[in-house]
């Protein structure tokens, strides 16, 4: 028993460091949330990772700050009356986010080089490790051609970049996650898949595509129209789904389409997770994932509550903000599933 719970411990707190990554990274995507709904992410024009990470200390930087903002297409089209006291709004949001991403790398690398060092991360395990930063890299390149998108004739950001740039933050969060599961339930070499494990996979598959059509959401700002439910309006298939040519087009770029589909697909997901919660309730699941099968139904049901409130309200910021929020968490609880049923 001595020898191997310096591994346990050292596993512990290996994945302890990789949950409050996973925090910090869930903190990002809400701040992330709010900075767009607020119009606060073009704010800052200038990509300076390292020098940047000061804002501006005196008044005439604020000044500053503020002239090269007025040259922008969302100052000129959108926020012309805006004075440097309403400026200071909008900037102070990007800038925690833009900080926290900086702050994120710091607390990922310190104690990376710490637990590598003491063999607490075997060097085989390293390129998965590695990995993850290389994956929060992308997704910040990503952020930095999105906002540099709305910065060029009409201040509005591509919805595929928004997209991208959201999916990557899940996948970063998944792929730490994931090693922190796997550092606090060590596989069994006798273990073999769940019989539930295929469903549960493709449930949580499902909850991903639902995720992504609710960032194409965001960026055609589809929660602006058809603000009713369950009807869209006075329809249920409202006209002009498939206005554009070619017919893929529709599912990315009509805010119709757009809207109906992520309805569609939200619907179909949270009937597909009471079926799978009422089921699961007679079946020979391990005992650590059943209150993972609660939390799945009781997330989904606040999920639902919260974007039929965010549709019907025009998508004020707390909702909207909090819509987001519960999707990751709701993500989390799925992934979950997948990992305790996939080595039994």
């Amino acid at each position: 028993m001595t020898s191997t719970l310096p591994t346990q411990a050292q596993n512990r707190s290996v994945a302890i460091w990789l949950l409050v990554m996973c925090a910090i990274v869930y903190a990002m995507v809400v701040l992330g949330g709010v900075t767009r709904l607020t119009g606060s992410g073009l704010s800052m024009v200038e990509w300076r990772p390292i020098m940047g990470a000061l804002p501006p200390l005196s008044a005439d930087e604020w000044q500053e700050k503020f002239e090269i903002y007025r040259q922008t297409p969302e100052f000129k089209n959108i926020n012309p009356n805006f004075d440097v006291h309403d400026f200071k709004g909008i900037f102070w949001l990007e800038y925690l986010h833009r900080l926290l991403g900086r702050l994120m790398g710091i607390a990922f690398a310190v104690p990376f080089i710490f637990f590598a060092a003491k063999k607490y991360i075997p060097v085989p395990e390293w390129p998965k490790f590695l990995l993850m930063p290389l994956l929060g890299g992308a997704q910040a390149f990503v952020g930095k051609i999105m906002v540099a998108s709305g910065q060029v004739d009409l201040p509005h950001v591509s919805q595929y970049r928004l997209t991208t740039h959201l999916l990557l933050a899940f996948l970063v969060f998944a792929l730490m996650f994931w090693v922190a599961l796997s550092r606090l339930f060590p596989r069994d070499e006798n273990a073999a898949k769940h019989p539930w494990y295929g469903k549960t996979l493709g449930l949580f598959i499902l909850l991903t595509i639902t995720i992504t059509s609710g960032g194409f959401v965001a960026g055609l700002k589809a929660g602006k129209i058809y603000n009713t439910f369950p009807m869209m309006g006075d329809y249920w298939f409202p006209p002009g789904l498939f206005a554009l040519e070619p017919l893929w087009r529709n599912f990315f770029d009509n805010i119709v389409t757009v809207q109906f589909d992520h309805r569609l697909l939200a619907i179909a997901t949270f009937v597909l997770v009471v079926v799978y919660w009422f089921r699961a309730r007679t079946a020979n699941l391990p005992a650590r994932t059943r209150p993972a099968v609660n939390a799945l139904l009781h997330t989904a049901v606040l999920q639902v509550a919260l974007g039929i409130a965010t549709l019907l309200l025009a998508v004020p910021v707390f909702l909207g903000a909090a819509h987001q929020a519960i999707a990751m968490l709701l993500f989390g609880v799925a992934l979950y599933l997948v990992h305790a049923l996939r080595r039994v």
